[in-house]
């Protein structure tokens, strides 16, 4: 998207489709293109489905898509279509997406899964670990060629 274009949030339908962008992924983690997206629609509906259409509602020049736009659409993000319609139930649903997101690291992935295994002790344990690399990392930054600057 250009500068300018972002969406509001994700409560607008432009924002809740760019997070289906930005979260959802090809097989090679790399986003989906409009065209991408819309040949599929295409295919999904046999309706009309552009990629210049794609590109309007994801920036919010059109947000009044027809219902069988957006269920099109929530099938090649295999979300449910209530993503678009229901505020809660999309807000739970983006939460969800937000993990999945974070979880496609592969850093994360694996403490995560390792933490699978620790005792509700060792998870409190853990968290407060993090809670101390967070506030360590947030009062330092990289600065230059790996020299790090104090704030």
């Amino acid at each position: 998207m250009a500068e300018g274009d972002a969406p509001a949030g994700p409560t607008t339908l432009a924002g809740k489709i760019e997070t289906l962008f930005q979260v959802v992924r090809r097989p090679d983690r790399e986003t989906f293109t409009n065209e991408e997206v819309a040949k599929a629609c295409r295919e999904a509906t046999g309706e009309t489905f552009s990629a210049t259409y794609v590109w309007q509602l994801r920036t919010g020049r059109r947000d009044n898509p027809t219902k069988r736009h957006l269920e099109a659409l929530a099938q090649f993000f295999q979300v449910p279509v209530a993503y678009f319609f229901d505020d809660d139930q999309g807000a739970a649903i983006t939460r969800e997406l937000e993990l999945l997101g974070v979880l496609r690291d592969a850093g994360v992935r694996s403490v995560a899964l390792r933490a699978l295994t620790l005792s509700p002790e060792g998870i409190d344990t853990l968290n407060d670990m993090i809670d101390v690399l967070v506030r360590h990392e947030g009062k330092t930054r990289t600065h230059g060629r790996g020299g790090i600057e104090e704030d």
